[in-house]
């Protein structure tokens, strides 16, 4: 298992560059010739060496795609969720997260028990390398500027010591508390530390390929209506009502904050045009209602919906479902759904705010940034005790086990798209222009966008109806 600036300087005495995928899968593989044999068939006019000049490289779909109905709810269908939780359902809830994703990591890396590492003296005297596969359970910045990781398995716990002289240092920054990894390293002589060296994610592996559906499809993305607010933005609503109406559509997937709510924060009822949270949703079955009866419409809630605003957080009560229309699919956030076979996760993207705290350059005018850090943790919402409250269930439900085609998020109200490993990103913005808050924030909105994903080919086409629609 070569170091990644070993594998960068082999590739450099030839004059050659290698893709940041190549030298992640060359770092966890087992087979130390395999470098020798790539630059022994690398073409001679080849620059960059990347994922298809690794021998028996292959693309690989996650799973078999058996088509049944045109969309299937796969997870996160309504009444998914429960209620209250026990102290036991918190053991559980994140034993069941690292077991899941240490399963990931282990695929790719083997790895020493923590206290079978601490109990053997040749790990201490030879300084011999191996690999755990933890959960972080604190992460700091040490006096001396290096980043110290308290870090537990079922087992165990140890410090990781990130040096920040080590090539690692730079993905230690991004150590959010609650994940799961792998680390590469050494053991210390008194076996106090586990001296870093590399880090390994559950991540989307490198040969990921994405599922495309053999007939024609048209899925349209949004999310963050708003209805209610003062400023929700009903002109441009109309303008994307009409274009929907006018065109091909199949599927209209919205990813939470429906309407505004009530009481979301202080004095929100001065910034209300529809005081009724029952209102607030009749007014927005109204706008549903107009659009074309054949297209499905799933709707899924997010924080200011009337849910608890716990993660996973329940589908819309049937209470405040009067006036929909009948091809209205209620769902809970997060959830997974088949469309024509390619898998859609559809997440509000709360834990955005988390993220952006915790790791460096982060911001909410880059959500496709956020998007990727998810995948690459396959984790929706990983720190316990940030703004995003948590339930804990038996089971981790914010996991993600199958590699989605498309990952939908919301809650940030700026657009952005990204592809990621085979997976496509898609945060569509919002229909509501700057709030109060997020002038106080300095958040810049993108409102009014549609992004409309055509099914066989994944291609994406962003609509921005602030003015007329057009490719934005």
């Amino acid at each position: 298992m070569p170091a990644e600036q070993e594998i960068i300087q082999r590739f450099l005495e030839i004059k050659r560059q290698v893709h940041p995928d190549v030298v992640e899968y060359l770092t966890a593989h087992e087979d130390p010739m395999i470098i020798d044999r790539i630059i022994a068939q690398l073409p001679s006019d080849a620059i960059v060496v990347s994922s298809r000049h690794i021998p028996g490289y292959a693309q690989e779909r996650d799973g078999v795609r058996f088509q049944g109905a045109p969309l299937e709810v796969l997870s996160g269908g309504a009444g998914a969720s429960k209620g209250k939780s026990s102290f036991e359902d918190f053991l559980s809830y994140f034993r069941d997260r690292y077991t899941r994703l240490a399963e990931m990591i282990r695929s790719r890396t083997s790895a020493v028990p923590i206290q079978a590492l601490l109990r053997n003296p040749s790990y201490r005297s030879q300084k011999l390398e191996c690999s755990i596969i933890a959960m972080v359970s604190e992460i700091r910045t040490t006096t001396n500027g290096h980043r110290l990781a308290e870090m537990e398995d079922s087992t165990g716990q140890i410090s990781v010591l990130f040096n920040r002289e080590r090539p690692v240092f730079a993905d230690a920054e991004r150590i959010v508390p609650d994940e799961v990894i792998g680390v590469k390293g050494s053991l210390s002589s008194d076996g106090k530390l586990f001296f870093a060296e590399s880090i390994v994610r559950p991540d989307i592996p490198v040969n990921h390929a994405p599922y495309r559906s053999s007939e024609p499809g048209i899925a349209v993305f949004i999310s963050d209506i708003h209805v209610g607010s003062d400023t929700f933005l009903e002109g441009e609503w109309m303008r994307f009502a009409d274009w929907i109406s006018d065109n091909e559509v199949q599927y209209l997937l919205v990813a939470g904050d429906l309407v505004d709510g009530i009481g979301i924060y202080p004095n929100q009822q001065e910034e209300l045009t529809i005081t009724d949270i029952y209102e607030q949703y009749r007014a927005l079955g109204a706008l549903l209602s107009d659009l074309p009866s054949h297209i499905q419409i799933l709707l899924s809630p997010g924080n200011h919906d009337i849910v608890r605003g716990v993660e996973p957080q329940q589908a819309i009560p049937e209470r405040f479902r009067e006036g929909f229309p009948s091809n209205c699919i209620w769902v809970e956030n997060p959830c997974m759904v088949s469309l024509q076979g390619v898998r859609v996760l559809m997440y509000h993207g709360r834990s955005i705010d988390d993220m952006i705290g915790l790791i460096p350059e982060a911001s909410y005018s880059r959500p496709q940034q956020m998007m990727e850090e998810m995948l690459k943790r396959r984790h929706l919402a990983l720190t316990y005790g940030k703004r995003v409250p948590l339930a804990a269930e038996k089971r981790d439900r914010l996991v993600i086990d199958h590699i989605p085609d498309v990952l939908h998020t919301g809650h940030v109200h700026t657009w952005g798209i990204t592809r990621y490993r085979g997976v496509l990103g898609i945060n569509a913005g919002a229909w509501q222009s700057q709030t109060s808050f997020q002038k106080q924030m300095n958040i810049q909105p993108t409102p009014a966008r549609a992004v409309v994903l055509d099914l066989q080919t994944l291609e994406t086409n962003v609509l921005d109806f602030s003015k007329h629609p057009e490719t934005a």
